[in-house]
């Protein structure tokens, strides 16, 4: 508290009645400092704090704030007075597999509770659970460090460099650097079953089959509601968002302008995958249909025994990958034909990919699971003869990581170190917006960065930004504030 002043803090709510906006917004004044946090009701919310120079502009910016928000529908309301709205965590059924042989599975990782998230690239693997934690491990299930996330993992996905993960406190965090973000904050009427991101534009599904989009500034773009609820699937390229739900896979213009085409599949859509000109989706009526991005059309249907909970590719869709309810997992060829039918040692796979002939699979029982794909270990599976399997501890001392939610969590610098860049967060038209000070980029260019931490008049070093296709600059590297 500044010596000689009194805190002032107003607290407001907006809780609408049918599963509508659910959220809270605070705003506290300590001297010249103003203090916002705002979220989801119940739970931490994300803070952002402006100094002014003086205590009657601090008050005046305060109260603009709240007229503001009092104007959109929100009210006095006392804090922890409303329970936090339900969010769907996903109820599945796992049975036995009735696969005659076990798959030749490598290592096992042990996550601790069930987990839907599975990201694989050239370094590591990432596996996220309904605890909130994500661990990313090398490719041989040695665990190198942990996010700690405020709540459950629905989906982990990776956009080009940058890994986000989907929670179920309504935030979406960027792990792309050792400190997490909350990079995005999903509308609290919004029940997230599964996202994307292609080019730091993030596409969400939720319960109610709608598909809402949402640019790299984190501003609301538009939202489709699409013929059927339950929407497990989303994917998006430059093209369309492919959105898949209990009555098929639509198809919609990037800019939100309308449907491109409606396809029904056989059954409602559980998961969701694409390559380059084909989506895939895995339904409850235990097949995987692969369609033509262009039209819709049906190319290829691959039959399971079960319910398919997730599926996957090898690239240009070579080998199609499937895990169902009764914890087998299936490989086809490209045409439809099975190739082989393997039981995952475990529970069902809720997410998979594949990469260099192995199969990476997070299942029911909260594993990350990497299986040998290569023909010679299928070969020897289906006769009875598999590797003894690897159980991977956790290490002791393993480096935790929690996201960051104020500008002090950020590590400071006096100066640029060589080769770094220079941006700093401005006000423009009444928003804070962040711009680059360094030469050789676009001044006029947006730069994504985490809201928590913006700061009207501070300037930040980051690593490295990368133009996207949006015209907007991403943050690739740690994020430091300069002195």
């Amino acid at each position: 508290m500044s010596a000689g002043t009194t805190v002032s803090t107003t607290y407001l709510e907006l809780s609408q009645e049918g599963g509508g906006a659910h959220k809270f917004y605070e705003v506290q004044v300590d001297g010249q400092v103003v203090t916002v946090r705002y979220g989801r009701i119940g739970a931490a919310g994300q803070t952002q704090t402006t100094t002014f120079a003086t205590v009657a502009k601090a008050r005046a910016a305060a109260a603009k704030k709240v007229g503001e928000k009092v104007r959109k529908g929100y009210a006095p309301a006392v804090p922890g007075g409303r329970a936090p709205r339900a969010v769907t965590r996903r109820q599945v059924v796992s049975a036995p597999s009735t696969a005659r042989a076990v798959a030749p599975v490598l290592w096992r990782f042990g996550t601790g509770s069930a987990a839907f998230g599975i990201h694989v690239d050239d370094d590591h693997c990432w596996v996220g659970n309904q605890s909130g934690d994500v661990y990313t491990l090398d490719h041989e299930g040695n665990a190198l460090a942990r996010f700690s996330l405020p709540d459950g993992v629905k989906c982990l996905v990776a956009d080009d460099f940058w890994i986000y993960a989907g929670c179920d406190d309504g935030s979406v965090y960027d792990l792309s650097s050792k400190l997490p973000f909350a990079a995005y904050d999903i509308a609290a009427d919004v029940d997230i079953f599964w996202l994307d991101i292609h080019e730091g534009v993030l596409d969400v599904s939720d319960r109610d089959g709608r598909l809402t989009v949402i640019d790299h500034e984190d501003e609301h773009q538009w939202t489709r509601r699409s013929q059927g609820d339950h929407a497990w699937m989303v994917r998006a390229d430059d093209r369309a968002v492919y959105h898949g739900h209990h009555r098929g896979v639509t198809a919609y213009a990037p800019d939100g302008s309308g449907e491109l085409w409606h396809t029904p599949t056989r059954g409602g859509v559980l998961f969701g995958w694409q390559e380059d000109d084909t989506v895939y989706a895995g339904t409850a009526h235990r097949v995987v249909q692969r369609l033509s991005k262009a039209t819709g059309t049906i190319e290829a249907t691959y039959a399971c025994d079960s319910a398919v909970y997730s599926c996957a590719t090898a690239p240009g869709g070579r080998f199609v990958f499937a895990g169902d309810a009764a914890s087998s997992v299936y490989c086809f060829d490209r045409d439809g034909t099975r190739l082989w039918k393997l039981g995952t040692g475990g529970g069902s796979a809720l997410s998979m990919q594949y990469r260099d002939e192995r199969l990476y699979l997070v299942t029911t029982d909260g594993s990350l699971v990497c299986v040998d794909a290569s023909e010679a270990a299928v070969s020897a599976a289906q006769q009875g003869s598999v590797p003894v399997v690897r159980d991977v501890k956790l290490a002791a001392a393993l480096p935790t990581y929690a996201p960051a939610t104020t500008a002090t969590a950020v590590a400071t610098v006096a100066q640029a170190p060589s080769g770094a860049v220079v941006v700093e967060c401005v006000r423009d038209d009444g928003r804070l917006r962040v711009h680059v000070v360094s030469e050789g980029y676009d001044g006029s260019w947006n730069v994504q960065f985490p809201r928590a931490i913006r700061e009207p008049g501070a300037r930040y070093v980051v690593d490295a930004l990368h133009p996207a296709a949006g015209g907007f600059y991403r943050v690739r590297g740690e994020i430091r504030r300069l002195r």
